[in-house]
């Protein structure tokens, strides 16, 4: 179960807490058992601090917690603190990874039967997206939503997320796309095959959740060769 440890202090010197959490991060490498730790600053006394570090379990927090330098750090932080900071500890028990679940939710959104959603739920209205098989990038829902429609009356299609990273306002989903070569595609009439295609797309969202920005990048010449629009190149 993963654990979590909020540190409570009150501390004027900030800058020399950090510089000493920079000491610890490099420190500690290869031997700390922690997999993400943030400090935040509260925005009515900006003396309070607090400190949330993340941990696969509690024997795993334990583990880090004996490191010698986890030791002398912490004394090094209690020196700095106007008063002893105190802990509170945290078995997590619901974690909602919400920009993985907006991820999923938008790739799933593309493929569903049916007349296309408005994704306006999803996306926003001045979502803009890079992809390198367009000339020019696509500006706004509606250009987006036209474009998604051209792929839905080519291909039935769904896709299948092989990884999928989150950091801040950014996500970054590895997938397989497989499809059913159903109309025609860039000039290329319907063919009935079956066709695989993989790649990545980063996505950027708004503070309100929404994807405000996405980078494709797809293995476009495979899926044109699995369409049999190389095969005159190759004899």
């Amino acid at each position: 179960m993963t654990f979590v440890q909020l540190i409570d202090c009150r501390t004027s010197r900030l800058d020399e807490m950090n510089r000493l959490l920079d000491d610890w991060v490099a420190e500690t490498k290869g031997k700390r058992t922690a997999t993400h730790a943030l400090v935040g600053k509260d925005r009515s006394d900006a003396a309070h601090i607090v400190e949330v570090v993340e941990f696969p379990s509690y024997e795993e927090a334990m583990r880090n917690s004996h490191l010698p330098e986890t030791g002398r750090i912490f004394q090094g932080m209690v020196a700095l603190c106007d008063e002893t900071p105190t802990f509170i500890d945290l078995d997590v028990v619901r974690d909602e990874r919400l920009a993985e679940d907006t991820v999923r939710r938008f790739l799933e959104a593309l493929r569903a039967p049916g007349e296309l959603s408005p994704l306006n739920d999803l996306l926003d209205e001045d979502i803009h997206s890079h992809d390198p098989m367009n000339p020019q990038d696509t500006l706004g829902l509606d250009n987006v939503r036209a474009e998604v429609r051209m792929w839905r009356d080519a291909f039935d299609f769904a896709f299948t997320v092989e990884d999928l990273l989150t950091q801040g306002d950014k996500a970054c989903a590895r997938w397989t796309w497989n499809a059913t070569h159903k109309g025609d595609f860039l000039g290329i009439a319907p063919t009935g095959r079956q066709v695989t295609m993989t790649g990545t797309t980063m996505f950027r969202f708004t503070e309100h959740g929404k994807i405000a920005e996405t980078w494709w990048q797809h293995d476009t010449l495979e899926l044109m060769r699995q369409l049999g629009a190389l095969d005159e190149l190759e004899h």
